[in-house]
C-alpha cells in the first residue's frame, strides 16, 4: 500500500512538471517570444544590427526609367541627377558611373554609395581601363572592392567596359576574341563574389562601319566574340546599348535601326536570330542624346537646345517609356569639357540647359526597388 502511494505521488508530481513545461512553451509561442530568449529580457547590449534587402515580388516592383550619366569625382553631379530623375513624382531613378578597374579609393566610393542611398539613385557601374593582356587578378580585386560597399538596392548593375568595337576604347586594338574572354571571366568572377551582381555587356558603337584599325561593325564583332566563347551572350543578365540619333548625333526621334534611338531593338533582334538568345533581356540605354549648339563655343552644325528638348520629350514619351524592354535611360552626359561640352546637360557653372528642365518636367514613376534595410535581433 505504501509503495502504491509513493507511485501515485510521483505520477502526480511528474504530471505537474509536464504541465508547467507545456504552459511555459504555450505562453512563449502565443506571445511571439522566441523560445531561446523567452527566459530573459533583451537589453541593448544583447542586440545585433544587420542589413537585408526588401523581399518584393517582381510584379510589385515599379521602375523609374529616367537616369543620367555622372562621375564619381564630383559630388554635386549626384544632386543634379537627383533633381532631374526623381522630379515630378519620380523616385529611385538611375545614374551611370564610370569605374576605373584599378581604382581602390575607399573614401571616394564610400561617399558615392552613401550619396546613392541618400538621394535614392540606382547605380549602373561601367568598368573601364582594363589591360586585356593582364586582367584576371585586377578583375577579382575589383569585384571584391565593389562588393565591400553597401549598395542601396539589391541588384548590383555592372556594365563590362565601353564600346570595345572601337580601338579608342580597347587599348588601340580591335580584338573581339580578347573582349569575349574578358567578358566571360568578369561575369564568372563577379557572380562568384556576389550573385546579386547583374552583368551587362559593354555597349557597342552600334552605328560605326568597319574602318581598319579603328572600328569594327558591331554585329561582325559580336559574331567573332561568340566564335571565341560560344554562348557568351546567353551569360548576360541584361543588355547595354548606345542608342544615338545619327548622323552627327542629330537624327530624328522617329527613326529606327542601328543609327537611331532604337538601336537596341536591332541589337536584340540580332541576339535572337544569330545566337539564340530568346530570354527577354532588360535594356539599359547607357548612352544616348542629341548634341546641342550651345557650349563654350557655339556650334552651328548642331541643333539648338530648344530643338533638343523637343526631341527628348518625343523620345521619352513616344518611344522609351512605352517600350517594356527598356529598363533605364542614362543620357550622356551631365557635364563634359570642350569640345565635347555640346553633350552636356549643364553648363560650365552647373546651370541646367533648357533640355534638362524639359526632361525634369516630364511625369515620372516612383520606383520601388528592393531597397537596403536595417534590422536587429537579440542574442
Amino acid at each position: 500500500m505504501r509503495r502504491i502511494l509513493i507511485l501515485v505521488v510521483l505520477f502526480v508530481s511528474l504530471s505537474f512538471v509536464l504541465y508547467l513545461i507545456y504552459r511555459y512553451y504555450a505562453v512563449s509561442e502565443s506571445s511571439g517570444i522566441k523560445k531561446e530568449v523567452a527566459s530573459k529580457e533583451c537589453t541593448q547590449n544583447d542586440l545585433i544590427d544587420y542589413y537585408y534587402y526588401e523581399n518584393i515580388s517582381g510584379s510589385k516592383i515599379k521602375n523609374n526609367k529616367f537616369g543620367l550619366y555622372v562621375y564619381a569625382e564630383v559630388g554635386d553631379f549626384f544632386r543634379l541627377a537627383d533633381e532631374l530623375v526623381n522630379s515630378n513624382g519620380g523616385d529611385w531613378g538611375y545614374v551611370l558611373i564610370p569605374f576605373n578597374i584599378n581604382d581602390r579609393d575607399e573614401a571616394k566610393w564610400r561617399g558615392v554609395f552613401e550619396q546613392l542611398g541618400d538621394r535614392h539613385l540606382i547605380s549602373i557601374i561601367q568598368l573601364w581601363d582594363v589591360d586585356p593582356s593582364d586582367y584576371e587578378e585586377t578583375t577579382k580585386t575589383a569585384a571584391a572592392f565593389l562588393n565591400s560597399f553597401l549598395w542601396p538596392v539589391k541588384e548590383r548593375y555592372v556594365s563590362v567596359y565601353n564600346e570595345p568595337n572601337s580601338a579608342h576604347f580597347w587599348r588601340g586594338e580591335i580584338d573581339p576574341a580578347g573582349y569575349a574572354r574578358v567578358l566571360a571571366f568578369t561575369i564568372e568572377n563577379f557572380k562568384e563574389e556576389n550573385p546579386d551582381f547583374f552583368i551587362l555587356n559593354g555597349a557597342f558603337n552600334a552605328s560605326a562601319a568597319t574602318i581598319q584599325d579603328e572600328y569594327m561593325d558591331s554585329f561582325e564583332y559580336m559574331r567573332l566574340m561568340d566564335r571565341e566563347v560560344p554562348g557568351i551572350f546567353v551569360k548576360l543578365d541584361g543588355w547595354a546599348s548606345h542608342s544615338y540619333p545619327q548622323p552627327n548625333f542629330s537624327g530624328s526621334p522617329y527613326a529606327e535601326g542601328r543609327s537611331s534611338i532604337k538601336a537596341y531593338a536591332s541589337e536584340l533582334s540580332f541576339l535572337s536570330s544569330e545566337f539564340g538568345v530568346t530570354r527577354k533581356l532588360p535594356v539599359f540605354i547607357t548612352e544616348t542624346g542629341w548634341t546641342h549648339a550651345e557650349g563654350e563655343n557655339y556650334n552651328n552644325s548642331f541643333m539648338n537646345d530648344s530643338a533638343v528638348a523637343e526631341n527628348l520629350k518625343i523620345a521619352y514619351t513616344q518611344v522609351w517609356l512605352k517600350d517594356d524592354r527598356v529598363m533605364a535611360i542614362t543620357p550622356f552626359t551631365v557635364k563634359y569639357d570642350p569640345p565635347y561640352d555640346h553633350f552636356s546637360w549643364v553648363n560650365r557653372d552647373n546651370v541646367p540647359y533648357y533640355h534638362y528642365d524639359a526632361v525634369k518636367s516630364l511625369e515620372k514613376t516612383a520606383g520601388t526597388p528592393r531597397k537596403l534595410k536595417t534590422g536587429s535581433t537579440c542574442i
